[in-house]
């Protein structure tokens, strides 16, 4: 194998994304990566907007993302979250086959892996084993988000 074949979409090499995938082995992340899409946002570029299909959810391979929620006030957003390296974003809606909660804009040029609700659903149906492991690290990241959203609320009362 040569350099760009072992390179994921000629950018990454799979052991430069081994903390994003360490929940899943070697083999597994090579199984994942054929279903993945690279895709980069610039700085101040809108990543997934509130109220638009959730077609996709993606992995933060480089730069940051802020999560914003539109306040009571029209044209005024709630920052809720920063989300840097390893974080998956727009899970939700991609699983629920909804709209998106949250608009999500790149504070830094930002590279994510992509995972097309379409290709979830192949995968899922081509290799459930894995497509399990990909929900149930869903749900490890929204326990962890809810319990730190539960610990400021906590503070707030």
């Amino acid at each position: 194998m040569n350099n760009v074949e072992g390179m994921l979409l000629g950018r990454y090499r799979p052991e430069e994304l081994h903390d994003i995938f360490s929940f899943l082995s070697a083999e597994e992340m090579g199984v994942l990566f054929a279903y993945l899409e690279f895709r980069e946002w610039q700085q101040g570029e809108i990543v997934l907007k509130s109220g638009d299909p959730g077609d996709f959810m993606g992995f933060l391979v480089e730069g940051k993302l802020a999560v914003k929620m539109e306040a009571i006030f029209p044209g005024k957003f709630i920052l809720v979250a920063m989300l840097e390296r390893g974080s998956l974003v727009g899970e939700v809606s991609v699983v629920e086959g909804g709209c998106r909660h949250a608009t999500v804009v790149a504070t830094k040029n930002s590279h994510l892996l992509i995972l097309s609700q379409k290709k979830l659903e192949l995968l899922l149906e081509q290799v459930p084993a894995l497509g399990l492991k990909i929900f149930r690290r869903i749900i490890y990241v929204l326990g962890h988000r809810l319990g730190e959203a539960s610990v400021r609320l906590a503070r707030l009362l």
